[in-house]
């Protein structure tokens, strides 16, 4: 159902509740980006509590901004993608390895398991997976300092 007209609320347990123009509803349903990095407003999926998808939109700005704002609400509880700012130090060369970073939620640490967990998404950007899962985003590698570059030379 592309860009079709509904609207959004929250239950009583603060679930997103899908009400469609012909009056069917759907409880507990999930927005999902199409490209979350690359694109993050733009190709905005709802789905409902089995996966399938109830509803779409080309932009999330074309959205009343009630439910933009839900959407994004959403979003923001279950996405959690911090950007590396610098690298400050690598504990060694070889995986796995412990890199000590600031991000734009502050510092952190996380473990390097192998290079295969740094994934180029295109010529300046990248996405790093630690040992626990977090999915770290490098978003311009000519944005980070020079001591960074150098570091994240030696995985890449």
């Amino acid at each position: 159902m592309a860009d079709a007209n509904f609207t959004l609320q929250r239950d009583a347990y603060g679930r997103l509740v899908f009400l469609a123009e012909n009056g069917i509803r759907h409880e507990g349903v999930t927005p999902v980006r199409a490209f979350p990095i690359a694109a993050p407003d733009e190709g905005i999926s709802l789905v409902n509590y089995e996966g399938h998808e109830v509803a779409w939109t080309d932009r999330l700005a074309d959205l009343p901004d009630d439910t933009r704002q839900l959407i994004e609400e959403e979003l923001t509880s279950r996405e959690f993608v911090p950007e590396i700012e610098s690298i400050a130090a690598v504990s060694s060369f070889a995986c796995p390895s412990t890199w000590q970073v600031s991000t734009d939620r502050g510092p952190a640490e996380l473990v390097l398991k192998g290079e295969e967990d740094i994934r180029r998404l295109s010529q300046t950007r990248l996405l790093i997976a630690d040992a626990n899962g977090i999915q770290f985003l490098v978003r311009d590698l000519n944005r980070l300092d020079r001591h960074s570059r150098k570091l994240l030379d030696r995985f890449l």
